[in-house]
């Protein structure tokens, strides 16, 4: 790990204070996608704008509708600085725990970036371990242009696996719910039990494993 001459920023787990400090060069937007369902990884996505091809529309993913996201999801990737997305699996979620699985896709995120950033901003109130400056923005999605890309990125990418779940696992109805714990859901996994990709750490899942 690259030694910095700013403070480091690097507990995972722990609460967050805001960083007021300034520096020039990259910054990159990290949000994720895809804790609170029952089933699936969870997506995280860093992006760098490019200031020089502004996106017109950014905005947090959950406030767009599914068509918007879709197309800013390929506009995000033709005109940014440059992107990446990266998961955390669900065996990764149950043997860590949630919280953790997201950090750790979060890191994955940043690390797989082309440009290396000076700074990187992350939707929330914690950070992932990396080896530079880095802030938690709470509500950051809404307010942070970067945050704002990686947050449907994030939610895209997430949203194409839960389709393709659910040819595999139509009897679930994943396309609809996306693996949330929803009325349909819940009666889905009392009727047929849970799939390989149900995490097993998630209360209504463990019911139904007993």
């Amino acid at each position: 790990m690259r030694s910095s001459k700013y403070s480091r920023v690097e507990p995972i787990g722990r609460w967050q204070t805001t960083l007021n400090w300034s520096v020039e060069g990259l910054t990159a937007g990290v949000d994720e996608a895809g804790r609170g369902p029952l089933a699936g990884p969870v997506v995280a996505a860093a992006v760098i704008l490019d200031d020089l091809k502004p996106i017109k529309g950014l905005a947090d993913s959950k406030v767009l509708s599914a068509s918007r996201r879709e197309k800013l999801f390929d506009e995000i990737r033709a005109k940014a600085l440059c992107c990446s997305i990266a998961e955390a699996s669900v065996e990764e979620i149950d043997q860590l725990n949630i919280l953790q699985a997201t950090l750790l896709a979060m890191r994955r995120a940043v690390e797989g970036l082309r440009l290396k950033p000076t700074k990187v901003l992350v939707d929330g109130n914690r950070l992932p371990v990396l080896d530079v400056l880095a802030e938690a923005i709470v509500k950051g999605d809404a307010t942070v242009p970067s945050i704002s890309a990686a947050s449907i990125l994030a939610k895209v990418q997430r949203d194409r696996w839960c389709a393709e779940l659910d040819v595999q696992y139509p009897q679930y109805g994943f396309a609809r719910h996306k693996g949330y714990g929803t009325a349909e859901h819940l009666a889905a996994l009392r009727a047929h039990g849970a799939c390989p990709e149900h995490r097993r750490t998630f209360r209504p899942v463990t019911e139904v494993l007993r």
